[in-house]
């Protein structure tokens, strides 16, 4: 066990999440790290809304305090849909508002990460002047629009740190200049439990799937972010003349419907599979050939880092900011240039004509890129950042 902090202090995290998307799954590892890495420190989870009760029993576990800001109203609130997404978030900041600037008056954290909704936090923090160090983790790609870059650079100086999940975000924030570079650090998230990845690469497959056949693996939401539509049709061109793989298709969202009518409108149904959510994907990403991802735009991709620790080919798009930096501009896996037509399919071609060392190669230099983003190396960079902050 590490114990490189002497002193106890009360960490909290912000992270108010609407749908199962990565930052839950990166927030909760965090939050894990500190307790399983270093006793001394209490750790404290804010359900806003009820956004955290399904984990609740998973925190109680592991020693860390789970504190309910308001009444549980999130199974009203709309989670699908740009317009309705953007509601439930401003009715998380108005009802979140005076409860939250009550519990940090009251239970003082000496240390405040903030994921999402981080304009309620960061409004709080510039009306009032807390005695805690307030650390903004930023998660995806931001859009620097106005509203971000006015908020921002308002707040800078009273904003301790900043981390960004890659040195792509990193290196551009140093170039906008709105905040100082020696706030900015690289952290990348906490993506993957090893003991869980042991424990469920191995689960047998038991869907409705075809024998004998080489698989491509997608997992992801089903939004426009994901751009799966693209995957698709670039997939039913390279089916043509390979019937030998078949397509799976890993989660659920609202396009889910658009996207099931158009394998019927390419006439591939037998060759391509909507799986559905599932909690262990693990035994997936250890069954298939090749995992795809392509996104128009993403952080280091959770399940890109997933697939390449069950030692899982790659391909992606070169979409920002994060898969030419960890893909090592292709020098680990495949990159094509996002949504262009014919570029995914020449990357599958390229990937089927590829000799099985070649392939192996590539497998063994990615899983090295990955092992970052284990709890363990996510705690020992969090750590050094966590040890600067006790100096001050």
């Amino acid at each position: 066990m590490v114990k490189d902090i002497k002193n106890e202090k009360k960490i909290f995290y912000w992270s108010p999440c609407l749908n199962n998307i990565g930052t839950i799954k990166s927030t909760i590892n965090s939050a894990l790290s500190l307790k399983k890495y270093d006793k001394n420190n209490e750790v404290f989870i804010i359900n806003a809304c009820g956004e955290w009760n399904d984990h609740k029993k998973l925190f109680l576990e592991n020693s860390i305090i789970f504190l309910d800001l308001n009444f549980n109203y999130y199974k009203f609130l709309p989670k699908e849909g740009y317009i309705q997404s953007r509601l439930s978030y401003l009715l998380i900041y108005v009802l979140s508002f005076i409860p939250l600037i009550k519990l940090l008056k009251k239970h003082k954290p000496d240390i405040f990460f903030i994921h999402l909704i981080t304009s309620l936090p960061l409004t709080i923090l510039k009306i009032f002047d807390l005695k805690t160090d307030f650390v903004l983790r930023i998660s995806g790609y931001p859009k620097f629009n106005i509203f971000r870059k006015i908020l921002w650079k308002s707040i800078s100086n009273k904003i301790k740190f900043i981390t960004c999940p890659t040195l792509d975000l990193k290196n551009k924030l140093e170039q906008i200049k709105i905040f100082e570079n020696k706030k900015l650090f690289f952290l990348p998230d906490a993506i993957v439990r090893t003991e869980n990845l042991i424990r469920d690469r191995n689960f047998v497959i038991n869907d409705n799937i075809p024998k004998n056949k080489k698989i491509i693996l997608s997992a992801g939401r089903l939004t426009n972010q994901k751009n799966h539509a693209y995957l698709i049709s670039e997939f039913s061109k390279f089916s043509q003349k390979n019937d030998q793989f078949i397509l799976l298709i890993l989660g659920d969202g609202e396009k889910k419907d658009e996207l099931k009518n158009l394998v019927k409108k390419e006439k591939i149904e037998n060759k391509v599979f909507f799986i559905g959510f599932k909690k262990n994907i693990y035994s997936y990403m250890r069954s298939c050939d090749v995992f795809v991802m392509s996104s128009l735009w993403e952080e280091v991709g959770f399940v890109m880092v997933e697939a390449a620790l069950c030692d899982t080919f790659v391909i992606s798009s070169d979409c920002p900011n994060g898969p030419r930096e960890f893909l090592d501009d292709g020098k680990n896996g495949i990159l094509f240039k996002s949504n262009t037509k014919n570029e995914l399919l020449k990357s599958f071609e390229k990937f089927s004509d590829m000799a099985n060392k070649e392939i192996y190669q590539n497998k063994v230099r990615l899983k090295k890129e990955a092992m970052k983003y284990t709890i363990f190396h996510h705690y020992l960079r969090l750590n050094k950042i966590l040890k600067i902050l006790n100096k001050k």
